[in-house]
């Protein structure tokens, strides 16, 4: 375990908290050869986990999704989670973390098939919070639409959080490829649904839209609260089908999610040789989001600070 003064990552599989990089799980965990696995990241601020009841409502949403027993309660994972932040010494050396806990489907045969009495396996991996490049907020991401599509719902659901990403990784890659920094995908409709894990907003002709459901995007929880937040102050937000032709109209873009919180888009590859140019650092808008984001979780912390986890 690390001293009290210094922050050391530690996962935590099934009870047993060690360094993550002596964590193990059998090779026949459905997780690691299937994907048979579902997940949560949250993070947190002086000690808070931020949104951890409506984490653990998406999480048993997803068990639900994949017909999989979940096999701890939330008290359960709390006190698990607990132990494991404790034992990386983030409260002595005053660290905010990274928490991601998953549980598959557990070990079984090798095999589609999953037997129904499989016990699962439980995951909790506490890190430090990532530091993102800071040119990604003062200057912005640059971006690039990928011939890769999101997976259409009626073949996997993009509310199923779950340890199936390769459409992602192959969205991603495919943009990193193109000098981007990150993707935009689209569905076979040609609307915009998400990027590679982060939900996108859009100011078009003077309107805060997001892509709504039907183009399949993950319910993020951050998109959530920046539509509470923007509408409790008077700024108006939209869920819509968003053609890639409309983007080419938007002044303003930026990601939401978890760990990039507000993240302006700067530069938009849209197609060969087609492009779109936004304000470096965020427009007026992206600004403003951020700005009543910001006072959203500080009113959140002031609201859940019993629930520290140091």
């Amino acid at each position: 375990m690390s001293d009290r003064n210094e922050f050391t990552g530690m996962t935590n599989v099934n009870g047993a908290i060690g360094l993550t990089g002596d964590a193990r799980i059998p090779v026949m965990d459905r997780g690691f050869l299937y994907g048979d696995s579902i997940y949560e990241v949250f993070r947190t601020y002086r000690g808070i986990p931020l949104f951890y009841d409506e984490h653990w409502a998406r999480f048993e949403n997803s068990a639900s999704l994949i017909h999989l027993r979940i096999g701890l309660s939330k008290h359960e994972l709390t006190e698990q989670i607990r132990r494991t932040v404790r034992a990386t010494g983030a409260a002595g050396a005053n660290r905010d973390v990274y928490v991601r806990y998953i549980v598959t489907r557990g070990e079984g045969p090798l095999d589609l098939y999953p037997p129904p009495d499989l016990p699962t396996t439980c995951v909790i991996i506490v890190r430090s919070v990532p530091e993102w490049n800071p040119e990604f907020y003062t200057r912005g991401l640059r971006v690039a639409v990928a011939r890769t599509r999101r997976n259409p719902a009626d073949a996997l659901d993009p509310n199923i959080k779950g340890g199936n990403y390769l459409n992602n990784v192959l969205g991603v890659v495919e943009a990193r490829k193109l000098g981007a920094d990150d993707c935009l995908m689209l569905n076979d409709a040609e609307l915009v649904t998400e990027a590679s894990n982060s939900n996108v907003f859009f100011v078009i002709d003077g309107e805060l839209v997001t892509p709504s459901q039907t183009a399949a995007n993950l319910r993020g929880l951050t998109k959530a609260a920046v539509h509470e937040a923007c509408r409790s102050q008077g700024l108006p937000t939209y869920e819509r089908e968003i053609p890639i032709g409309a983007v080419q109209k938007a002044s303003e873009c930026f990601f939401t999610s978890a760990t990039r919180e507000i993240m302006p888009v700067r530069e938009l590859r849209i197609g060969e040789g087609v492009e779109r140019s936004f304000p470096a650092g965020g427009g007026p808008v992206t600004r403003r989001v951020a700005e009543l984001y910001r006072d959203y979780v500080e009113d959140y912390l002031r609201r859940h600070a019993e629930r520290c986890l140091f």
